[in-house]
């Protein structure tokens, strides 16, 4: 384990002892690390990731089906569902993809997730290995 990443995993722990996944973001810029590296290191400590960015996990009790926040867009502008068709990888759109739409197409990146969600496209493969 590299003890740089853990050092600063745990000063961004949240009350409950997760480390956000905005948080995350912060140790992979500050150490100049892939975000894998932070992910993996989080797991080996035991520390759970939570509040996705793009609201698939971390909101709440996954039992009571509160984990996610991400809900189906209401409309969705041609340049975005565009912009996902595009991008999708073997049928799905990555993560780094939808923050990459996010960044391009100026928009929140929760908006790419319920535009994801309301094209039925799953999102596969976080930056930080939680899925």
């Amino acid at each position: 384990m590299d003890e740089r990443i853990a050092e600063a995993i745990r000063r961004y722990l949240d009350h409950e002892g997760s480390l956000p996944c905005a948080a995350a973001f912060r140790v992979v810029e500050e150490l100049g690390v892939e975000p894998l590296e932070v992910g993996r290191t989080a797991d080996e400590m035991g520390v759970k990731l939570s509040r996705c960015q793009l609201g698939l996990f971390g909101y709440g009790p996954k039992a009571e089906g509160r984990h996610k926040i991400v809900r189906p867009a209401e409309t969705i502008s041609p340049e975005l569902a565009g912009a996902i068709r595009d991008s999708l990888s073997e049928g799905r759109l990555t993560c780094r993809a939808a923050w990459d739409i996010a960044a391009i197409l100026g928009i929140p990146k929760m908006d790419v997730a319920a535009a994801a969600e309301r094209l039925e496209i799953r999102i596969a493969r976080c930056q930080l290995g939680a899925f």
